[in-house]
């Protein structure tokens, strides 16, 4: 396993995860119940969606190298707009209503179970899950792409259920979404200027 190809997974699922649906649900969530189940809940759903989303990536791989160097450059580029130019309320309003329909009974199993099957259901086709399965096209190394997503997921639920409000009054969620996107900008560019070489 390539620990550079993981920790660049990381630091890319992190920032394209903090302002998504996924992340306030965790929130809204950590609101209503206790923290560990929704956090448990939550990082199960992930990992679940990490999973599929590097099984994607892997079938990208056999495809000619230059077609998938084409949908790599396209869904990164795809991606990159999405996050530049859908507004963070959009995401904001989605997580809470995604949380907000959830009626969850009291027992930390309950919670665990609902988080997960909101957040799975939440989180199919995805931006992240879309750069996930890029990343183990891109790459070719689909342990070190499945660790640094699930690791970042973690690390973003965890984030959202202990600190979420707080975060959000630091560092404007709008701001992290534009970033993001910028950076995946970059990297459709990078694959695009790789195929002309």
């Amino acid at each position: 396993m390539n620990f550079a190809i993981a920790a660049t997974t990381l630091a890319l699922v992190i920032p394209a995860e903090l302002p998504d649906k996924t992340f306030i649900s965790c929130v809204v969530l950590a609101s209503r119940n206790r923290a560990m189940p929704v956090w448990i809940g939550g990082g199960l759903a992930l990992t679940l969606q990490a999973l599929i989303a590097v099984v994607a990536g892997r079938l990208l791989t056999l495809l000619p190298h230059k077609t998938v160097s084409i949908v790599v450059a396209a869904l990164f580029i795809a991606g990159a707009a999405y996050l530049i130019f859908v507004p963070e309320k959009a995401e904001e309003d989605k997580g809470e209503q995604i949380a907000g329909e959830a009626r969850i009974p009291s027992s930390d199993l309950r919670v665990l179970l609902t988080t997960f099957t909101i957040l799975v259901l939440a989180e199919f086709g995805d931006i992240t899950q879309i750069l996930i399965a890029n990343l183990t096209a891109r790459y070719r190394d689909p342990g070190a792409v499945f660790v640094g997503a699930t690791v970042g997921f973690w690390i973003v639920s965890g984030l959202g259920v202990l600190s979420g409000r707080t975060i959000t009054r630091v560092v404007p969620l709008s701001l992290l979404r534009k970033l993001s996107g910028i950076v995946l900008l970059g990297f459709g560019v990078w694959t695009i200027v790789g195929l002309l070489k």
